[in-house]
Formats: C-alpha cells, sequence, structure tokens
C-alpha cells in the first residue's frame, strides 16, 4: 500500500528520449520548492524491445505544524495507485496500461502521441504497427485526466527536446504540488541547453493550456490532440507537391471521383518524384478502366498498392534518397550539429538481382537467366562501406541515381510491370463476377514487398496465391456459383502469409487442397479445409 501524503510519478522512456533528466528536474524542482522527494530507475533493454523506468514519489511538508511523520518512499511504483504517469512516446502509455498502472479514478496520463516503433511492430511481415486509435481509447479508458499530444512536434519546430515539453505540460496540468519557478529554477541549475530546454518548457505550457480552453494544438495535423472530454482532432490530408505544382496533372483527375482525388493527388506526388510525369500518367491511365465498375473501394485499393508498387526501391532509388540534401540536413538535425563536419557512411550489401535489375533487359536477360539457374535459392551479394561524405563516394550514389532514366527499360521494370498487369487484369475480370473477390485480389499486391530473398519469397506467393485463386474462381464460375470460396481462398492465403515465414507453406499447401477439392465438385470439402488453419 503506497503512502497517501505521496504522490508518485512513473516516466516510461527509451534511449536517447531524455527519461532521466526528465525524472532529475522533477525531484530538483520539489526540492527547490519545500517537498521532499525521491527517485529511482529501473534499466529497460535497448532498441524498443523494453523501456527504462523512471519513477518519483513527491510529499510535500505540513508547513503549519511540521508535524507529519517522516515519509516513508517506495523504490516501485504500485499498480493502481499511480498519480501521474508521464510518457514521451505513446505505445509506452499501452505497456503501462497492461501492466496494471494507470488507473481511471486517479491516475492523469500526459503522453506524447509520435510513435517509435517497437521491434515487433517492424518485424511483422505485413502491417504489424499497434493501432493509434485502441492506445488513445485506453489512455481515455485508464485515465481521470488525458493531456495528449505530439510534444516532438512541437519541440522539433521550436530547436528543443521532448523532454523539456512534457514538463511544462506537467507543470500546466498542476498535478504536482510544485510552482512554476521551482521547474524553471531547476532547468536552470542543469547548466545545459537552458535556453532551449526553457523554450520548450513554456511551449508545453502552452499547448496544455490550449487544450483546456479546447482550441487544441495545430502542432502536427496528423497527431491525435485529446482534451478532457476525449475528442480528438483529425488528420489532415493535403495535395501532394508535385500534381500542384504541374497544372497538366490537375485536369486528368476529373475523370476520377471526388473522395479519391487526394488520395490520387499525394499518387501522382510520389510517382513523379520517383520516376517523371509520364510515369504519372502511366499510373492514371492503368486506373482510368476501373472508373466504369463504379466500385470506389475497389478504385481506392488499386489506387494505394498500384502507386506503392510503381514506386519500388531499386538500387536506383536508394542511391537517389541517400544523396538528396535533405537527407544529410536530417542527420546534423538528428546529430544536433549544424557546424560539425558529419561522416556518414552508408552498409550495402545488394545481390545480383539488384545489380543487373537496373540494366537493360535486353542487355542482362541471358545473364539473369543464368544466374538463376546457377543459384535458384538467393543470389551472391556484394557488399560495400560507402562513404557519402566524401567526394568519390558521394559521387558512386549520385551516378547511379542519374540512372533513373533507363529504369522503364531496365530488367526489374520488365518483370515488375509485367506482373503489375496481371494483376490489374486478375483484378478486372474477378471485378465482373459477383462477391468479395476482385476486392481481395486487389489487396494481395501488398504482399509484394521487400529485398533481396525476402522480395523473392513475397513474389512467388503472390503469383502462387494469384494462381490459385484464379483457379478456385474459374471451378466455382463454371458450377454457375458466386466465387465465394475463391474470395476467402484469396482472404485466408494472404493473411497466413502476412503472419510469417514459418506460414507460407501452410498457405501453400490449404491453396492446392482447397482448388484440389473444388475440381472433382466438392464445394463444400474446399470450405471445410478453411477450418484446418487458424484464420
Amino acid at each position: 500500500m503506497s503512502d497517501p501524503g505521496l504522490l508518485s510519478l512513473l516516466i516510461p522512456a527509451v534511449g536517447g528520449q531524455g527519461g532521466g533528466v526528465l525524472a532529475e528536474w522533477i525531484v530538483e524542482a520539489a526540492a527547490a520548492d519545500g517537498c521532499r522527494a525521491h527517485g529511482t530507475s529501473i534499466p529497460g533493454v535497448a532498441q524498443r524491445t523494453g523501456s527504462t523506468t523512471y519513477y518519483v514519489e513527491v510529499c510535500r511538508e505540513d508547513g503549519e505544524t511540521g508535524e507529519r511523520p517522516e515519509p516513508v518512499f517506495s523504490l516501485y511504483p504500485v499498480p493502481g495507485a499511480l498519480d501521474v504517469l508521464l510518457a514521451p512516446e505513446f505505445l509506452e502509455v499501452g505497456r503501462m496500461i497492461e501492466l496494471g498502472f494507470p488507473s481511471p479514478a486517479r491516475t492523469t496520463i500526459i503522453a506524447s502521441t509520435h510513435r517509435l516503433y517497437s521491434i515487433h511492430e517492424k518485424i511483422v511481415t505485413g502491417r504489424g504497427i499497434y493501432p493509434r486509435e485502441q492506445l488513445e481509447a485506453g489512455a481515455r479508458a485508464f485515465s481521470r485526466r488525458l493531456i495528449a499530444f505530439d510534444a516532438l512536434a512541437v519541440a522539433r519546430e521550436l530547436g528543443t527536446e521532448a523532454n523539456a515539453v512534457l514538463l511544462g505540460a506537467l507543470a500546466a496540468s498542476g498535478v504536482l504540488p510544485i510552482s512554476l519557478a521551482a521547474f524553471r529554477k531547476a532547468i536552470e541549475s542543469k547548466g545545459v541547453g537552458v535556453e532551449a530546454n526553457l523554450r520548450g518548457f513554456e511551449a508545453g505550457m502552452a499547448v496544455v493550456a490550449g487544450i483546456d480552453r479546447g482550441a487544441g494544438v495545430g502542432a502536427t495535423p496528423s497527431a491525435p490532440t485529446t482534451s478532457r472530454s476525449g475528442a480528438a482532432a483529425a488528420p489532415v490530408l493535403t495535395a501532394g507537391p508535385a500534381a500542384a505544382a504541374d497544372p497538366n496533372i490537375a485536369p486528368m483527375l476529373r475523370d476520377f471521383p471526388e473522395p479519391l482525388r487526394a488520395t490520387l493527388e499525394m499518387a501522382v506526388a510520389r510517382l513523379v518524384d520517383y520516376q517523371d510525369r509520364a510515369y504519372a500518367v502511366r499510373y492514371l491511365a492503368r486506373l482510368r478502366p476501373f472508373i466504369a465498375l463504379d466500385d470506389l473501394e475497389l478504385l481506392r485499393i488499386v489506387a494505394r498498392h498500384l502507386a506503392v508498387w510503381m514506386t519500388y526501391e531499386d538500387a536506383i532509388r536508394v542511391a537517389d534518397l541517400k544523396t538528396r540534401a535533405s537527407r544529410f540536413e536530417r542527420i546534423r538535425r538528428d546529430a544536433r550539429a549544424p557546424d560539425a563536419e558529419v561522416v556518414v557512411t552508408d552498409y550495402l550489401k545488394p545481390d545480383l538481382d539488384e545489380i543487373y535489375g537496373i540494366l537493360p533487359y535486353r542487355l542482362v536477360a541471358p545473364l539473369a537467366g543464368w544466374a538463376e539457374r546457377r543459384w535458384p535459392h538467393g543470389r551472391p551479394t556484394l557488399g560495400q562501406h560507402v562513404r557519402t561524405t566524401t567526394v568519390s563516394g558521394y559521387l558512386r550514389l549520385w551516378l547511379l541515381a542519374r540512372m533513373r532514366r533507363w529504369r522503364p527499360v531496365s530488367y526489374r521494370a520488365h518483370h515488375e510491370h509485367a506482373r503489375m498487369e496481371r494483376w490489374l487484369t486478375a483484378v478486372m475480370e474477378a471485378a465482373a463476377a459477383r462477391g468479395d473477390l476482385a476486392g481481395e485480389i486487389a489487396r494481395a499486391a501488398g504482399l509484394v514487398k521487400g529485398y533481396g530473398d525476402v522480395r523473392r519469397r513475397m513474389v512467388a506467393a503472390f503469383d502462387h496465391l494469384l494462381a490459385r485463386a484464379g483457379d478456385a474462381w474459374r471451378l466455382e464460375m463454371a458450377g454457375g456459383g458466386v466465387p465465394s470460396v475463391a474470395a476467402e481462398l484469396a482472404r485466408r492465403y494472404r493473411g497466413l502469409v502476412l503472419r510469417g515465414p514459418e506460414w507460407e507453406a501452410r498457405a501453400a499447401a490449404l491453396a492446392d487442397q482447397v482448388v484440389e477439392r473444388l475440381s472433382v465438385g466438392d464445394r463444400d470439402g474446399a470450405r471445410a479445409r478453411f477450418g484446418t488453419v487458424a484464420a
């Protein structure tokens, strides 16, 4: 049982977020304001597989009698007895809720809504990012008061740190018996980055004042801003810069439904940046036949997946991104070394597919065929360490990026676009039938991802899904039925593959078994096969 005279505060943070400094500021501010305080920390594991937790307890002396007994501080937080959860990153709120620390009757949650993705989110074949909506719902359900905003965006805008912004939010919340002057004195006593940290502190206070007034926060349109009532500001979708810059693009979008134009504008911007305007025109031409289907959701799915697929990251694209001035500006900003000499070394490991993939198809097709026969289970790689902050290293990648003009006739483009055409044809044919098959085939394009061996595996799974779903569809249509088994097969296949490599063989086996049952007219038996694997 925690001491009722103590106020408890928990800071779950990972490396680089300044959780230790934030805890020290709070302890020093308490001491400066005549409060007794105690802070401890429990180390976690680096790289977002665990966080270091900083725990602070604050107790104000009895100013009238001075007879309050000596406080008994705890080294660890007590589940359900937490007064403040101060989270420098949004997923940490979910972690602490899972551990049972915050409670709706007692806890004020102050959190930055930006995300640093965990290892578990990154290694998933499909989309493994934890849903922000669930985090928001959990934070509202397990807090007495919720103050949530993108502290990192505020900090970057002002040239300060997110922990200083969160300290200001904590001070403005009034949950701790510490004066604003004491918080400012704690920052000043550190003697490091005082001006910037005070700037962040004041910004954090202003954010909370805006939330309390119901004005919301305009630091980042995509960040949910939550008030005491739990209302969140909706994301703002803006047009891509290329679409706005090219007056010839907007008229080409008039044929498309109005609700889809924002998505298409961003897609066009991405495609122009990747290749050129003609490439974006080709993208729109591929989408135009789907307008006649009068199925907005199907058109939206195809538009999104096609834009991503047509901007596949080959060696040319990687070189282009690594030699952009904005990249070096970001590195300097993140390293906090605007005037210092920064050394950047890129570790590259392309395989043969990626090397000859950027060369003309007619030139390297025989070599590629031989390599695929020679190394059927994965081509050799060529490891390179390129120092892109030197003239020679930068020029290597810069010249490679200039090969963009030859990309349309490259070996890789030949195969990628042929596969795209097969996919688009399959979607269009499936759309002619009733049911959900067209949508499932369209979503299957999400399997085409990754590099090297991973991409070869995923492409093989995509090709097999397309073939088997097509077989199932034709068998069902021959029997005069709606291709519902084929749609379910495509959905299950994609779901299994996205679970991870160990499920790919099971997905292929399931597809083969379902088609086998359909080929002998056993539709019920085909459906029964879905029960042999988890959905």
